[in-house]
């Protein structure tokens, strides 16, 4: 292993005790269950020869070496990778660390297996996190992604491999230094996981997110892990329930069906619980916590079952997904939705065949699984891996090292929307896409000439976030016409997807260069007028890497230096803002514009425990000498159940007035923090009217309250702050 092997595990040299157990037992053991006598001796003498090589080498816990690569290779057999797989897992790293040549290695162990340990090799120690997904992108960064992304386009188990070399690594991480375990957890959740995710391994995807999570954020792993625990007796009775009740219903309608219920992994429960918060939701809120996955033995018994489901329990609207129908790239395969239980408590149900459940396992993986008829390497593989072979083809197009990290980010990392020509042509596409990502998916011309599009049949703005099922045509306009600039603002949101940027880069980037210098030119003073600089330094060129000024307005004029980069660069000439605490006066300037049904002509006021914003759900409640306060429908104080007379139904009433939106923001301390924070919140023209700092180690808690117009543009801006390196999280805090 490159890079993150020996060196990051410490290794030294000295004699280990005989007979240490590392492992190898169990790996044959695993490897009979399902492969023949002579693959398992293979394998066998692959573990012989890389425990003769690794002899004398311990691992900063102390274990032997060779206690690693045989973990590595039973995560892969876990998998039921073909022999060659096990083997370049037991190899991997004689190459690199034991001094062994590739033709001595092809001599005992064949072509095949040493192909696997040198693509393993030569994928070194990948971009450290905030450089590879959009901080500090260098060439050198952009090369070692590519180098990934290539070996997994010319053989997949070279990634594999690589995947499970480091959660062995991340299951040991704790014997390194505690900046070295954040650098390789965030590593970790930046490019490995996402790898895994989107290769379909999801049992190695969910435990590369946890343990990554446990590092970055212990607080809050503990707080979830915490409040998992205090409900595991009530959660286990529940699912138990649920089980017995659907097994029985499947019996009657005559389906044979294994049902399996689970709760959510920790770092799953995690987004969702930051998600919900986001929104004013509670925990208990999160319909699909509980997961119970149904195993039948056909297609049609998964539909015939899902209407069993629908029958048994009542269905929560907009909550159904068909990915039967429309399989996602990395094969999976299910029909989920999610119901009302006993109790009215929410859960969601995931549909499969026994063949579909192996691929949402091992995703890519179950292609390479030992099977005893070869033929089992279908075409359906290699279409969906067409994916890979698009993202190798567009980096040959991209103008620099950001547009590719950028595709790589966003249309490989990415969640996807499945939509439809008007033909019936199904094209996938990022989540967030809009129509002219669509028409630049269909062809770069339509794409330039895109003038308007109609979704279902009914005329939409160019911005329109495209849903799966949706039918898209485009309205072409006159030849002689181009994409507009503003498409390449992303605070516009036209453009979800970075195949399209792309496209409207190169297109600006042939136009005549007096143009884009003269546009640039004006963006830069509109940029540096609305961030209050005095004169733009006369080697703001040097920041971006241009040789010559002019050369940096052009990129700014066709798009490739965005506002937002050139912002951020620009607020480095503005003095450090020291952390300290503000006060203003109160920001509504009036009574609440808030409707108590039913009461008029009460005094009303907002509650400071929860600070509700137009666009929550909100309830009065009528106190004894201060008219009637106003709460989120989730407040603490609400649901505490006291006298439940004195609540009564409000709502909003006319827009145009402004709030105080507190906002907590969580992270790494540096230097520039506040600044960045500032900043971004100017740019979004929201006024920050206080601001307080709290240190603890090496983080900081920074409370803001913000003048806001209602609860929509406070989430936009909190999915913009969570956007600001160094931030863990951004969460609406109560009083």
């Amino acid at each position: 292993m490159t890079g993150n092997g020996r060196s990051e595990q410490g290794i030294a040299i000295r004699d280990h005790q005989a007979g240490h157990h590392d492992g190898s037992a169990e790996l044959l053991d695993e490897l009979r269950d399902y492969l023949p006598d002579d693959r398992v001796e293979a394998a066998r003498e692959a573990y012989a020869y890389a425990s003769e090589c690794h002899e004398g080498q311990l691992r900063k816990s102390g274990d032997p070496y060779i206690v690693h690569p045989v973990s590595v290779a039973r995560l892969v057999a876990g998998l039921n990778m073909d022999v060659h797989t096990v083997q370049a897992a037991l190899l991997h790293d004689v190459l690199e660390d034991c001094g062994i040549s590739a033709r001595e290695l092809s001599q005992r162990f064949g072509a095949e297996v040493t192909s696997l340990v040198e693509g393993a090799t030569k994928i070194e120690h990948l971009p450290s996190a905030g450089v590879a997904l959009g901080a500090r992108k260098s060439a050198e960064d952009a090369e070692t992604l590519r180098k990934m992304l290539v070996a997994m386009a010319e053989d997949v188990r070279v990634v594999i491999v690589k995947i499970a070399d480091r959660l062995h690594n991340m299951q040991t991480i704790q014997y390194l230094d505690p900046e070295r375990q954040r650098e390789i957890a965030r590593e970790t959740m930046d490019i490995y996981a996402p790898l895994a995710s989107r290769l379909g391994i999801w049992q190695m995807k969910w435990q590369l997110e946890d343990l990554a999570f446990r590092v970055l954020e212990p607080e809050h792993y503990r707080r979830v892990a915490s409040t998992l625990a205090s409900r595991r007796a009530e959660r286990e009775r529940f699912v138990r329930r649920v089980e017995r009740g659907l097994r029985e219903a499947l019996e009657e309608a005559g389906i044979e069906a294994e049902v399996i219920g689970r709760v959510k992994h920790l770092y799953s429960i995690h987004e969702k619980m930051q998600r919900y918060a986001a929104e004013g939701k509670s925990f208990d809120q999160i319909h699909d916590l509980l997961a119970v996955r149904v195993i039948v033995n056909s297609v049609a018994e998964c539909y015939h079952a899902l209407g069993v489901v629908h029958q048994t329990w009542h269905p929560i609207p907009n909550s159904f997904d068909d990915y039967i129908g429309n399989p996602k790239e990395s094969m999976y395969q299910s029909l989920h939705t999610s119901v009302l239980g006993p109790g009215a408590r929410p859960f969601e149900v995931q549909i499969r065949t026994r063949e579909m459940h192996e691929v949402a396992e091992y995703g890519v993986a179950a292609h390479w699984a030992y099977k005893e008829h070869a033929s089992a390497r279908d075409r359906q593989y290699e279409e969906r891996m067409a994916w890979l072979r698009h993202l190798i083809e567009w980096q040959q197009e991209a103008s620099g090292t950001e547009d590719f990290l950028d595709s790589v980010k966003t249309d490989v990392f990415r969640d996807q929307v499945f939509v439809f020509t008007p033909r019936g042509d199904v094209r996938v596409l990022p989540a967030g896409s809009t129509p002219i990502d669509f028409a630049y998916r269909i062809h770069t011309d339509l794409g330039h000439h895109c003038t308007g599009a109609r979704v279902n049949g009914r005329l939409v703005a160019l911005g329109t976030k495209l849903q799966n099922g949706d039918v898209i045509e485009i309205v072409r306009g006159r030849r002689d016409g181009g994409p507009s600039r503003d498409w390449l603002n992303p605070e516009l949101g036209y453009l979800g997807s970075s195949h399209a940027r792309q496209k409207v880069r190169q297109w600006f980037r042939r136009q005549r260069r007096g143009e884009n210098v003269a546009k640039g030119r004006e963006l830069l003073e509109r940029e540096r007028k609305r961030m209050g600089i005095a004169e733009v330094p006369d080697d703001l060129h040097r920041e971006f890497h241009y040789e010559s000024f002019e050369d940096m307005l052009a990129a700014i004029g066709y798009g490739d230096v965005s506002l937002q980069a050139l912002g951020q660069k620009l607020a480095d000439q503005l003095p450090e803002t020291p952390p300290v605490t503000t006060r203003a006066p109160s920001v509504r300037r009036g009574p609440p514009n808030v409707r108590v049904l039913g009461s008029a002509g009460l005094h009303v006021t907002l509650a400071r425990c929860c600070g509700p914003l137009p666009g929550d759900d909100i309830i009065g409640y009528i106190t004894r000498s201060r008219g009637v306060t106003v709460h989120r429908r989730d407040c603490h104080n609400t649901r505490s159940g006291a006298e439940p007379q004195r609540f009564v139904e409000c709502d909003w009433g006319r827009e145009g007035e402004l709030y105080a939106a507190a906002v907590e923001v969580h992270a790494w301390d540096r230097v520039g923090l506040l600044r960045d924070i500032s900043t971004l919140v100017a740019a979004e023209r929201v006024n920050m009217v206080a601001v307080r700092t709290e240190h603890e180690d090496r983080m900081t808690t920074i409370h803001l309250t913000l003048e806001t117009e209602g609860r929509a543009q406070v989430s936009r801006l909190m999915s913009r702050l969570d956007s600001v390196r160094g931030v863990v999280s951004v969460t609406r805090s109560e009083g």
